[in-house]
Formats: structure tokens, C-alpha cells, sequence
């Protein structure tokens, strides 16, 4: 496309890329504290925000695919007008981080305020695409600035934040309940206050810390501010989307070796996000209650059903129950006790009209706490797991430097997937923290290395170009896993949300392993 080519020559900046000191690299990389922040609450909470709110097992991976499917249409038309954007004070990069700032800051307020589940999952559609529209520039935001021999530790600093970040998102739910006494349970349909508060707390985060990098950093313009101008006003908006959706079609070989492993690493850490808290606290911490009691839920939720003079948001929320109460008697028919939904068990500690007994609301209260305290274990874990990450972070550059890039992420991705599928061999949820650890592993290198080594083929004045189109098989795996997991978690794996984890730890381990055909100048 001729008038593409003339659109980027006249992107080309009018100063030479120069080393740049570490503070410098610092100041241009801590927004990506806030915006993982914000991520990290997204990605730890949002199933169990769902859950609270009556999803079903089945229903998640659905209501999840509002993350991936705003990031496809998001970070490419993000990363083409970032391109073609120029301010004399906020530059081209910078007001898109302004933004996407605002945006999430005002989502991450509303979200854990949602009064029920459809509310929460439009929030997601919101929340992410905000998180999008400031992350997705930052990307390109290296390939700018920095000579392509300081672009590893560019992206390695933006990994650095990105752990630091997740680490203290992760584990605010559990600090605002064992620090500061924030009840981590609420009553039915409610989100708990340790999580509300987690998520004010991860606004200011987000936008503080995005304004520190937009008011520390400074952007060079164009070459030929008029060749720039007319280029832009040759190529209409729509033009440019049309392009950068083809833009699949006409990857550079390295890019179309690197969105294969892509799409496996990202098959697999969505299967995580998905389940990893059902799975959890499902299967790890006792939610199991006499037989009996479900079956006394059962009689309770018919009779409601067939009941014509209860409202019809009451039947909705009791053909939830009810889908609960299916699945057991589905996938665990013989056992007794049986592992309940939370689903059930918040709804029947705080339902009046009932024949269960105190002691059998006594047992349900245990069952919510249980819940509650494996969620909170979990984002620990999940914390333990960015802190590595962030750790890992300084490390990948030596080993990339002992060995080669393709083969420090082939390491990495094998570490983390073998951590994935070590979560269903584990008996005491205090060795989960291990297993997060090796993911985290993962973590460092998959923000880093196919980053470094996709600048290294790509031209400077289309950076945020490719970066958009590159980031299409990071949502399309997502969208994939939105859509198959439910399936494969209900019919093929009897509703066993570990054996989910095995499957995405596997596909981690693949694209590893897919590394090796990945054509990468760094030998």
C-alpha cells in the first residue's frame, strides 16, 4: 500500500534514538505500575465478582470473553492512531495514556459496585478496553525511544512494574482483611468490602502513576511536521482500520512465527484467569456439606420455580440455583458430603423462607468463609507469583545474553506451564504459592522476550502499527479459550475446573517449545 509507505516516512522522528540512562528508562516505564494494577485486579477478582453474583461454572468463560474481543478491536485501531498522532505538549504515545488513564480510573471505581451479574460483565467490557486504550502505546512507547540494543531492558523495566504492580494489586484483598480487619464476605449478590476497597485503591493507583510517566517523559515529533499532517489526511480512518486488520495477512516472518507461540501462551494464562479460583477453592479448601442439605435446596428451589405468583427476577436468580444444583447431581451424584456452588452457599446462609435448620445455615456460613479465604489465598499466590515475575524481570536479560532470546523464553514458558499442572497434584494450598512462582517465570519472559525480539524486525516508524496487529494473537486465544472451556470443562473434564488448569499448563509448555522455529536476529 503506497500511501501507507508515505504515511511512515514522515513518522520518523526528527532526533536520533540515543541510550538513555536508567531513571530515564524508569520514568517512561512506571505507568506500567498503574496499569497492571488495574489488570491484576481484573484478572484475580472478576470470576470471583461473577461467582458472587450467581455465574455459573459454565457461564464464565462467556462473560470473560468481554476482556479479549475489546482488546481485538482496541489495541490495533490503538496502535494505528498512536502512529498518526502528534500534539506539540502531550506528543503522540502520551495522550492516549492520559485516556485510557481516566477511563479505567472512573471502570475500576464502578465494577466491584455492581449490583448484579450482567452490570458486572458490561463493566468488564469497559474496564478492559480502557486498560487497553493506555496499555497498548506503551508497547510502541519502547520501540521509540530506546536504540534496539537497550529494547530488551526497556521491555524487562516495563516487566519489572508490571510484577511490582501485580504484586500489591494481588494481595490487597488479603491486607484489607487480615491487616485491617475488612470483612472478606458479604451477604447474597454482594461484592465483599476487602474487594471494593482493593479497587479504589487500584484506581488511584493506575492513574497516578500513568500521569507520572505522561508529565516525566518527553516525545520527539515528526521529521516534517506538514509531510506528517498531509500523509494522515491522505489515509482516512477507515482506511487505516481496513489496514490494520489485513495487517494479519502481511506479517513480517518472525511476527507470524512469534503469534503462534503467542496464541498457546495465551490460551493457557486465560484458562488460569478463568478458573484458577474455582479451581482452588473448590478443590483445595472444604466447601463439601451433607447430602441432605442440597437436597433440601432442591425441594426448596422446584417449589419457587413452579410457584406462578413469584417474581420473575426471583425465578431468574433460582434457575442460577437451580443450574447449581444440576451439576452436582450431575458429576457428583455418589458423594457425599458434596461440594457445593458458592452460589448456593451465599444465597441459603441468608434465605428467610426456608426449611434448612440453624445448624444447617451455621454449616453454609462455614462453606462462604471457606470460599472467601481460598480466594484471598489465591491472590497471594498470585501476588508471590508477579513478585517473581518482577524479580525474574532484571534476570531474563543475563540469560538471554548467556544463551539466546528464543531459548531463555523455550525455559521459561516449560517452568510455567509445569507450574500450571502442578496445581492439581497439590494437597495443601500453601504449595500453591510454588507453583504460582513458576508461573511467574513465565510471567517475566511473556511481557518481555517476543517483544524484544519482534522490535528487532519491525520498522521504527510503524511500531505501534505491528504492535496492534501483533497483539491480535494475544485476544484471539482468549476469545478461543471464551469459547471452548466451558465445553471442554463440563463434557470433558465432568466439571473438574483442574483438569482445565492441566490442559492450559500443557498448551504453555507447547508454546514453548514453538519457540525454537521462531527466526530471531539475536543468536
Amino acid at each position: 500500500m503506497a500511501v501507507s509507505a508515505n504515511v511512515a516516512s514522515a513518522h520518523t522522528s526528527a532526533t536520533p534514538q540515543k541510550k538513555l540512562g536508567f531513571w530515564e528508562i524508569w520514568n517512561m516505564s512506571f505507568g506500567f505500575f498503574g496499569i497492571q494494577f488495574g489488570f491484576e485486579l481484573q484478572n484475580s477478582n472478576v470470576s470471583r465478582i461473577f461467582e458472587t453474583l450467581g455465574a455459573n461454572k459454565d457461564e464464565i468463560p462467556i462473560l470473560w470473553i468481554a476482556a479479549p474481543v475489546t482488546g481485538l478491536i482496541i489495541q490495533p485501531i490503538i496502535g494505528y492512531l498512536s502512529d498518526r498522532t502528534w500534539h506539540p505538549y502531550w506528543g503522540r504515545r502520551r495522550p492516549f495514556f492520559f485516556i485510557g488513564a481516566i477511563l479505567a480510573t472512573i471502570a475500576l471505581f464502578i465494577m466491584p459496585n455492581s449490583p448484579a451479574l450482567w452490570v458486572a460483565g458490561g463493566m468488564l467490557w469497559i474496564m478492559d478496553a480502557s486498560i487497553n486504550i493506555s496499555m497498548e502505546p506503551f508497547r510502541a512507547f519502547v520501540g521509540d525511544k530506546l536504540p534496539p540494543k537497550q529494547r530488551t531492558t526497556g521491555f524487562a523495566m516495563q516487566s519489572f512494574f508490571i510484577g511490582v504492580g501485580s504484586v500489591i494489586a494481588a494481595l490487597l484483598p488479603w491486607i484489607f482483611t487480615n491487616w485491617f480487619n475488612v470483612s472478606n464476605t458479604a451477604e447474597s449478590g454482594k461484592i465483599p468490602d476487602s474487594v471494593k476497597w482493593s479497587f479504589y485503591i487500584g484506581g488511584f493507583a493506575f492513574l497516578s502513576s500513568v500521569m507520572y510517566t505522561v508529565f516525566t517523559t518527553k516525545e520527539f515529533p515528526p521529521e516534517d511536521i506538514a509531510a506528517f499532517k498531509k500523509a494522515n489526511k491522505e489515509v482516512g480512518f477507515w482506511d487505516g482500520v481496513k489496514e490494520t486488520f489485513g495487517g494479519i495477512f502481511k506479517m513480517p516472518k518472525t511476527m507470524a512465527q512469534l503469534a503462534l507461540v503467542q496464541f498457546f501462551t495465551w490460551f493457557a494464562l486465560f484458562a488460569m484467569w478463568i478458573y484458577s479460583t474455582n479451581a482452588v477453592t473448590s478443590t483445595k479448601y472444604n466447601m463439601k456439606v451433607d447430602k441432605g442439605v442440597v437436597q433440601l435446596m432442591e425441594k426448596d428451589i422446584q417449589s419457587v420455580l413452579s410457584d406462578t405468583k413469584v417474581a420473575t427476577q426471583d425465578k431468574k436468580l433460582f434457575k442460577s440455583l437451580q443450574a447449581d444444583i444440576n451439576e452436582i447431581n450431575e458429576y457428583r451424584a455418589n458423594e457425599n458430603p458434596v461440594t457445593i456452588s458458592i452460589n448456593l452457599a451465599n444465597h441459603y446462609a441468608d434465605y428467610i423462607n426456608t426449611t434448612l435448620s440453624v445448624a444447617n445455615k451455621s454449616e453454609l456460613e462455614r462453606v462462604k468463609k471457606e470460599y472467601n479465604d481460598g480466594a484471598d489465598w489465591l491472590s497471594v499466590c498470585s501476588s508471590i507469583r508477579n513478585g517473581m515475575a518482577a524479580v525474574f524481570a532484571f534476570i531474563i536479560p543475563w540469560i538471554a545474553f548467556k544463551t539466546n532470546r528464543r531459548m531463555t523464553h523455550l525455559i521459561c514458558l516449560v517452568i510455567g506451564g509445569v507450574g500450571l499442572m502442578s496445581i492439581s497434584w497439590i494437597t495443601n494450598p500453601t504449595h500453591i504459592a510454588i507453583s504460582m512462582g513458576m508461573v511467574g517465570i513465565a510471567w517475566a519472559s511473556i511481557l518481555s522476550m517476543p517483544y524484544a525480539i519482534l522490535s528487532g524486525c519491525l520498522p521504527a516508524n510503524k511500531m505501534g502499527y505491528y504492535m496492534g496487529v501483533f497483539n491480535f494473537f494475544i485476544v484471539i486465544p482468549q476469545i478461543v479459550a471464551a469459547t471452548i472451556l466451558g465445553f471442554f470443562t463440563m463434557k470433558l473434564f465432568n466439571a473438574n475446573t483442574l483438569n482445565t488448569l492441566v490442559l492450559g499448563g500443557v498448551s504453555m509448555i507447547v508454546a514453548g517449545i514453538l519457540t525454537l522455529w521462531v527466526k530471531d536476529d539475536d543468536k
